[in-house]
């Protein structure tokens, strides 16, 4: 098993086993491995991983969960929540927010589920209310920095169709500033100006 964190908008893998999914980094010149657990390894990882020439990270240990708590403790955790829409002609709803396509997510509030967090962050940011076939998609963790934190963002995504014809209106307290529908063929055009986490959302929902 393993956990995927984009970290300076590359790929960090924790994980307790090199899966088929992880053959072709192991082997890359770009990569670095680690395979033990300690202060200085976890240092060494973090510096790494901001040098240019390279371009991924797989942090093996036996116990994944020690090794995601390690990790884990160097940055300030918020849980969020997302919507992967499609609409009835199976178009998919992307935002334009900051300069970059994305989908709509949001903090979760206080004993607030993920799925109730993900239909309320849709239903804010798009103006979206008619929502039906909801189900849990994937997650992701990015990480980015908010003053003097480092933040990690663990998003719970979550399929989600939208009935009906709905009038969208662009949350601009949001900073979102226009809301499309795109068609499948043309997604890879929009995930060129995007998030390596978004771009995995949608690979996952399209697979």
């Amino acid at each position: 098993m393993y956990i995927k964190i984009h970290l300076n908008n590359k790929p960090l893998f924790l994980c307790d086993e090199i899966e088929a999914a992880l053959q072709s980094y192991i082997h890359h010149e770009d990569t670095v491995f680690i395979d033990e657990l300690n202060t200085h390894t976890i240092k060494a990882m973090f510096h790494e991983i901001q040098q240019t020439k390279v371009n991924s990270v797989v942090f093996y240990h036996t116990d994944l969960n020690m090794l995601k708590e390690k990790i884990f403790k160097k940055f300030t955790v918020i849980k969020a929540a997302g919507g992967f829409i499609k609409n009835e002609k199976g178009e998919l709803l992307l935002i334009y927010r900051r300069k970059k396509w994305d989908l709509p997510k949001g903090k979760l509030d206080k004993n607030e589920t993920a799925e109730a967090a993900a239909i309320r962050e849709v239903q804010e940011e798009t103006g979206i209310n008619n929502l039906k076939s909801i189900s849990y998609l994937t997650t992701t963790w990015h990480t980015y920095i908010e003053g003097s934190h480092n933040i990690l963002k663990e998003t719970q995504w979550f399929r989600m169709n939208a009935s009906g014809k709905q009038e969208i209106i662009p949350q601009k307290e949001e900073d979102i500033e226009k809301i499309v529908w795109a068609k499948k063929e043309e997604l890879p055009h929009y995930l060129k100006n995007s998030y390596p986490s978004i771009e995995e959302v949608c690979k996952s929902a399209l697979a």
